[in-house]
């Protein structure tokens, strides 16, 4: 009743709130909710998406006020057609949308700004274009609390970067880790979106739909959204897909009216996508939108901040840049590569580019850039971007699996050198055709999981994603890697629930043995890895100290081993895990008089 009669009040606000503009009717959408999305569709001039001119994409630009007193968002708005293209496929209307996420309860009032004038909506000068209907609507509604809990995205707050090597929840303080999909790359490449080749169906995971979830056009989508519900059942909390593939390696995702349109876009299927986004926020899952892949990096503009490249900015943000847990990922392989004619964007052009998506933002989402595979091209490509205020962070690929800790190590120390601390993530693992097999072929996946997961975090990784080498593009099906999944929730799971990892570092020089690896805040915490169960001494300062250790082949609670107990100051061993002394092992050392009582919050 009370979500009815927010409704209610703010219909009412915004239709009587323009004086003289009571004529143009607004729709809403969503529940009005801290962190809740609210979708407001104005009415505006008619038009449709194959239109040359005025073109809706380009000569309109709408943007929507929202300020409560304290904080003020300007958020850019789009052509919707109908309202509801999802369901009708309608690709001509008079609707115009905002979505807009309000960051606090009590009241915010808004004012609609809308202009009509060639290639406005791109245009840095507003003041060249002409006002029009709905222009100067201004009026308030009122935001309560949300009721939603974890994993729903609703309940944590919007997911940002604060200068350390993790991103953090604004509501709830909780530092994110990731583990993720990075296959399929061309996810969206799926067969019950509209005006998209019928690459993917996830037949396997229709049984994986549930009722009450969301569907379109009668009943498509129950495969998309059930792969999605299986991930998340897994523990996934990231998804890596490409938005635009284009004379890439599938050829088969674009947002445009057709593959070879480059200033209209596709309202239905955007809508549709919209659908799909939102049910990854209610299931704890980040967006990881990849905006381009090293073949077609030149596509737009020839890799210039132009016309077509702005405009593709302007409305993925417009149209995504409201959820709550976003990677926005300038490319994929991103800078010249010597496989294809070392062509590629430009240092200069890069830097243009990471400016203009990170200012045409409202919210203070995470970019990141991914990078080639493997030295000297990685570090040419990158290194020149260390300190650069536009961009938060590197979404490493990495050849070899032996090769993953001291890189993530390297661009960590690298990034806080320059006064800038990047959040890393290891997004793509190779050898390229290879990656990540199927359990069908490892099932124990014992290289991934000590050369690349583990490591990963031991680093000060801020997480992980799995590729999935020749069956990138093919994968349908993700219950083929159950086992990676399992592992890598195993990681995670342990880094959240006993350690406050976002104020630990690497201190390898505290332990012996051969590859074994120290996180720690020296004299509190310390999380020692045994890759190859290896014996290890560790250098602890006064005090006692508890001993526990941790399956990671397993999870599971955590167990004893020989040695419950050690006392310092000295040089010390662990002792020996409760079985399997040939296997990886994780170690956890508590100071049982200083132990640290910041928790964080599940």
């Amino acid at each position: 009743m009370k979500t009815i009669f927010y409704s209610l009040l703010l219909i009412f606000a915004i239709s009587t709130s323009g004086i003289g503009q009571t004529k143009n009717n607004i729709v809403v959408k969503g529940e009005l909710k801290k962190w809740h999305t609210i979708h407001l569709l104005f009415e505006g001039p008619t038009c449709s998406e194959t239109d040359f001119r005025p073109n809706p994409f380009l000569d309109y630009r709408l943007e929507v006020t929202f300020s409560n007193g304290i904080k003020s968002y300007k958020i850019p708005g789009f052509f919707a057609s109908d309202g509801n293209s999802s369901e009708t496929g309608a690709k001509a209307g008079n609707k115009w949308q905002v979505n807009f996420v309000p960051d606090d309860t009590g009241t915010w009032k808004y004012t609609v700004s809308f202009l009509s004038g060639p290639n406005i909506a791109i245009n840095e000068k507003t003041s060249d274009g002409k006002p029009i209907s709905p222009d100067g609507l201004n009026g308030s509604f009122w935001v309560a609390s949300s009721d939603k809990k974890s994993p729903d995205f609703r309940s944590k707050g919007r997911l940002i970067t604060t200068g350390e090597r993790y991103l953090k929840f604004i509501e709830t303080g909780q530092y994110f880790l990731k583990g993720g999909a990075d296959s399929p790359e061309n996810f969206l490449a799926y067969s019950e979106f509209d005006n998209t080749p019928p690459k993917h169906k996830y037949e396997k995971h229709i049984g994986d739909w549930k009722t009450g979830d969301p569907i379109w056009h009668g009943d498509k989508g129950k495969g998309i959204i059930g792969a999605l519900n299986y991930l998340s059942s897994k523990g996934v909390n990231s998804v890596y897909f490409l938005v635009m593939n284009v004379q890439g390696d599938g050829n088969d995702v674009f947002p445009w009216a057709d593959i070879d349109e480059r200033y209209r876009f596709d309202c239905s299927k955007l809508d549709q996508w919209e659908i799909v986004f939102s049910h990854m926020d209610r299931l704890g899952i980040m967006l990881h939108i990849v905006l381009s892949e090293n073949e077609n990096q030149l596509l737009l503009d020839a890799g210039f901040l132009q016309t077509q490249r702005k405009l593709f900015y302007r409305e993925m943000v417009a149209r995504f840049g409201h959820h709550l847990a976003v990677t926005w990922n300038f490319g994929e392989e991103n800078g010249p590569a010597p496989w294809y004619d070392n062509l590629g964007q430009s240092i200069a052009q890069r830097k243009t580019g990471l400016e203009y998506l990170k200012k045409i933002n409202p919210y203070p989402s995470f970019i990141a850039m991914h990078t080639l595979p493997s030295d000297p091209e990685r570090t040419n490509r990158l290194a020149p971007l260390l300190g650069f205020k536009y961009l938060d962070g590197a979404s490493l690929q990495v050849d070899r699996p032996k090769d993953v800790y001291q890189t993530v190590k390297n661009w960590i120390k690298l990034s806080a050198d320059s006064n800038r601390q990047w959040v890393v993530n290891m997004d793509e693992i190779g050898p390229w055709h290879t990656g990540v097999f199927p359990d069908s072929r490892d099932i124990k996946h014992d290289t991934i999981r000590t050369e690349v997961l583990w490591p990963t975090l031991m680093a000060g990784g801020a997480g992980v994603e799995w590729y999935f080498g020749r069956l990138d593009l093919t994968t349908e099906d993700f219950a083929m890697w159950a086992a990676m999944w399992d592992q890598t929730s195993y990681a995670v799971s342990f880094f959240q629930k006993y350690l406050p990892f976002w104020r630990m570092k690497n201190t390898d020089h505290l332990v012996t043995g051969k590859n074994n690896l120290c996180f720690a805040i020296p004299g509190e915490k310390y999380a020692i890895y045994l890759p190859a169960g290896d014996q290890a001494t560790i250098q602890i300062p006064e005090g006692r100290y508890q001993i526990k250790w941790y399956n990671p082949r397993s999870g599971g609670a955590l167990t004893d081993g020989s040695l419950k107990a050690i006392k310092g100051p000295g040089v010390f061993s662990p002792g020996n895990p409760p079985s399997d002394p040939k296997k990886d092992w994780v170690i956890l050392i508590s100071a049982q008089q200083k132990e640290n009582t910041q928790k964080q919050k599940n």
